[in-house]
């Protein structure tokens, strides 16, 4: 959903009823790419530095309260992750045998300049979109957290993704999971009932 229909959303299923005006946009569809708009790209927060980054945040995100760097002090946040208990080749070969759609992983060492694990050497992996079309970025969050878990036991910080994911169930679910695949069964009836009240609000096709 776009900025406007969000307010829309907010302003009548919360009870906020404010004076609200949405001026739409114009020549805009919801299937477009930022990179199809023909705009310049402005980074949407400082770590957000391309299309790359903004698609996979969603998926990476959910680490950035651990003790994982997200690549925060790097050239590319957000399109890497990793720490220095990691086995990056281990890593690599587990997210790459969960055949996510539209995404490979490549083992990477790194050192952050600054912000977590500054100054420290990291194992971990770097993210390459194959196909963003293709890209589901739950399944990959989750595939990712899962994996970190399974591999690195309690060196990971599993229930700090909590913090992010601001949902008791849902981590419940993925920590409890003996395949990721099975974990969203916990959300899918929540996803169904969001998917039909957001309806009324979309103003773009």
């Amino acid at each position: 959903m776009t900025v406007g229909e969000l307010a829309r959303l907010y302003n009548s299923e919360l009870g906020v009823h404010c004076d609200l005006e949405i001026v739409p946009m114009e020549n805009w569809r919801r299937r477009m790419w930022f990179d199809e708009t023909g705009l310049p790209w402005i980074n949407p927060s400082p770590n957000l530095r391309n299309p790359d980054a903004a698609l996979l945040y969603p998926s990476i995100c959910l680490l950035e309260a651990t003790n994982v760097s997200v690549g925060r002090g790097t050239d590319q946040p957000f399109e890497l992750f990793g720490a220095p208990w990691v086995e990056g080749r281990k890593l690599a070969e587990a997210l790459n045998g969960a055949n996510l759609p539209g995404l490979r992983f490549v083992p990477i060492t790194f050192e952050p300049g600054e912000n977590k694990l500054a100054k420290q050497k990291c194992q971990g992996v770097f993210a390459i979109i194959t196909d963003r079309n293709a890209f589901e970025p739950t399944r990959t969050g989750v595939e990712i957290v899962w994996q970190l878990k399974r591999l690195f036991g309690d060196s990971f910080q599993f229930a700090q993704v909590g913090r992010l994911l601001q949902n008791d169930a849902a981590l419940a679910a993925i920590g409890q999971a003996k395949d990721p695949l099975d974990a969203p069964a916990a959300w899918t009836h929540d996803v169904a009932k969001f998917e039909l009240a957001r309806e009324k609000y979309l103003l773009y096709q």
